[in-house]
């Protein structure tokens, strides 16, 4: 089968996060999401199929230029992956290409219910409430493509983590630095460094070569050679 544009658009429009985690995707650990989608019958309203499983979001590697060419994806189908092409062409913000990390979704099981959506709805989650899972979810969503509406859960869960994540992650060096992010990182080094060779002699050699290798020694020459006067 060929899915379209329409399909993903559908599943998307379609797709509810009823119940979303209350915790964040760790940083620098494995998280488990434990989810329950629910999609009402192609054919009949009053039958309520339930998936049951969990998605496991694996802690980002390092990030490079090529990162994004990988698919982060493990356990999902031909849907998933031809939306994840999809959204690689039509979404600039897609946290889940940007930042690392990887996704593998385990099925647990799946049955059907005649019942109302709403009244399976109620009971699902009385269900999560008892289980007191802070990293249960419930999505409504549709019968086919269904992985799409897991994946939207996940895109919502990074996108409600990726502050904090991307934090941690910088505070390691582990995402790459725009041209101008580098820049004025670079000057906050060579600022400081003028702040302890000014304290200790002994460290002006070091500043003078790191200001040649970041290719700033013409920028800031005065007040080297003026330090090592004063020296």
């Amino acid at each position: 089968m060929k899915f379209s544009e329409f399909d993903f658009w559908y599943a998307l429009h379609n797709t509810e996060v009823v119940h979303p985690p209350a915790g964040r995707l760790e940083t620098f650990g494995n998280t488990v999401v434990n989810y329950h989608l629910l999609s009402e019958g192609m054919d009949d309203t009053n039958e309520v199929r339930i998936r049951e499983g969990r998605i496991e979001a694996f802690r980002p590697q390092i990030i490079t230029p090529q990162s994004g060419d990988q698919s982060p994806l493990d356990g999902f189908g031909e849907e998933a992956e031809k939306y994840l092409s999809w959204l690689r062409e039509n979404a600039e913000e897609l946290v889940l290409l940007r930042y690392g990390f990887q996704i593998k979704k385990a099925e647990t099981k799946q049955y059907t219910v005649s019942e109302r959506l709403p009244t399976v709805l109620g009971q699902v989650e009385e269900q999560i409430k008892r289980a007191n899972d802070p990293l249960s979810a419930i999505v409504v969503g549709v019968e086919k493509p269904w992985e799409v509406c897991l994946l939207k859960l996940m895109v919502d869960v990074m996108q409600k983590s990726v502050v904090a994540n991307v934090s941690d992650m910088q505070k390691r060096n582990l995402l790459p630095l725009n041209r101008e992010q580098n820049e004025r990182q670079k000057r906050d080094e060579i600022e400081a460094d003028f702040r302890a060779a000014a304290r200790n002699r002994h460290l002006i050699q070091d500043l003078g070569r790191k200001l040649q290798q970041y290719g700033l020694f013409e920028e800031f020459e005065d007040r080297f050679f003026a330090l090592v006067r004063n020296r």
